[in-house]
């Protein structure tokens, strides 16, 4: 006969087993849907001469274009179904999120919970949807004005491109949420890395062959990878930089026994918002030259000046790009972090920091630590994001050994190995509650 000790140590092996089965399912189901993303930027778009679009798009590769190619791993060189990629939806995600703090309507919905966050999605969806039909629309326009691309040009094109690109999006936007929910990490961060990352050894193989032919010295070469890994380095650094604030528990008294008091710390790292305020700034400026860049010698006048000045190096998109990137930095952070809702919790459960009274003056204090701390991580943000772009600018850069590139593939990979970590450490401590509990019913 089996004890009951026995059987109960059994099921908390067999429990064990099951969530490294979990885990395992998670990670492949991830990887499953990103190797499903990667053969949609393969599939090209109906009635478009591949090899006419190839010389178009060198053409116009050192602008706005390389980058928007370069959040799409590679779907606008190939002109695939998956072109727009999910900036759409970080688009529509940007507006609505802008909105919650000037519509009273949408900031009730913010505050109502999980019922309002579920509502806000939904009009994210639904914005999505347009914004991604106008951007597929005007990039049916700009190829029909692109020389001789489209073989069969007319409003059945249009109509077919429009439908095709926007109905991409879509799905990259529910298979983002699948990983998220049935997988590892967050979904539409990590279709943008596998992007990068799978651009990354065509982008190393390019850049080595222009040194080959004498386009690149060897010296710049060089200066790009030990560049590379200092930024890299960097990244990881002030990703993992904080500021802790000393949080203080007084004594208390649970029956007859009293607890002496105890310290802990609030930490505040030194860049909130993460990844979001470049990904968010390169959307925004993505978004009005998405046509004009397919426009280019024709067109308003207006489409042309907008298609110049925002050029990788000129002073507009410098300007503009560090002044969304700040903007965000500050914007994101308010939104992640409520200094008043921490400042109320940690009186309801009796912590205060020392020598700042609880309630409304603890959480101007944290409010002004961390205005002050968000100062220096815009300030890094810029620095990681702005000089490898004028590097890019000026010597012939791949864009994928940019600020920008490396600061989403070091982060979202900091974040994902992070959330495995978690998720095994949760079950190590599930296994040794259950194993006390085995020890407890033995005695």
């Amino acid at each position: 006969m089996v004890s009951a000790a026995e059987q109960l140590a059994a099921n908390l092996n067999f429990g064990a087993f099951a969530k490294a089965d979990e885990l395992k399912k998670r990670i492949w189901f991830t990887l499953g849907a990103l190797l499903v993303y990667r053969l949609g930027t393969y599939i090209p778009l109906p009635g478009i001469d591949p090899n006419i679009w190839e010389q178009v798009f060198r053409s116009q590769a050192g602008g706005i274009l390389g980058m928007f190619n370069m959040f799409a791993g590679g779907g606008i060189h190939r002109m695939a179904i998956f072109a727009l990629n999910i900036m759409p939806y970080i688009s529509a995600s940007i507006i609505i999120q802008l909105l919650t703090t000037v519509s009273p309507q949408l900031e009730a919905l913010k505050k109502e919970g999980e019922a309002g966050r579920k509502t806000l999605n939904q009009y994210t969806r639904y914005l999505t949807v347009i914004l991604a039909a106008f951007q597929s629309y005007g990039i049916a326009v700009g190829l029909e004005g692109a020389g001789n691309v489209v073989s069969e040009p007319g409003m059945f094109f249009r109509l077919s491109t429009a439908i095709t690109l926007t109905g991409g999006t879509m799905f990259l936007m529910w298979l983002g949420e699948q990983i998220t929910s049935r997988g590892i990490g967050n979904g539409i961060s990590l279709i943008i890395l596998a992007g990068i990352v799978a651009e990354l050894p065509a982008a190393l193989a390019n850049m080595l062959e222009l040194g080959r032919q004498g386009a690149m010295s060897t010296g710049l070469i060089l200066i790009v990878i030990i560049m590379a890994v200092v930024v890299i380095a960097f990244i990881v650094f002030m990703e993992r930089a904080q500021r802790r604030l000393l949080i203080q528990y007084p004594k208390r008294q649970v029956g007859n026994k009293m607890f002496e008091g105890q310290s802990s710390h609030l930490p505040l790292k030194l860049n909130t918002s993460g990844v979001i305020p470049p990904i968010f700034a390169s959307s925004l400026l993505l978004l009005p030259t998405t046509v004009a860049n397919f426009n280019s010698g024709s067109g308003p006048e207006w489409f042309q000046w907008i298609n110049t000045q925002l050029g990788h190096g000129r002073p507009l998109f410098l300007i503009m790009y560090l002044a969304l990137i700040v903007f965000f930095a500050f914007f994101y952070t308010a939104i992640v972090f409520n200094p008043t809702e921490t400042a109320d919790n940690l009186k309801k459960h009796g912590g205060f920091i020392p020598g700042i009274r609880p309630g409304e003056r603890t959480a101007e204090y944290i409010d002004y630590v961390l205005s002050r701390i968000t100062v220096l991580g815009a300030i890094y943000l810029a620095i990681v994001c702005l000089i490898p772009e004028i590097l890019i600018s000026y010597a012939s850069v791949p864009f994928y050994f940019g600020g920008t590139s490396l600061l989403i593939v070091v982060s979202v990979t900091m974040d994902t190995v992070a959330q495995v970590q978690g998720y095994l450490l949760a079950h190590q401590y599930e296994g040794l509650i259950r194993k006390s509990k085995l020890r407890g019913r033995r005695r």
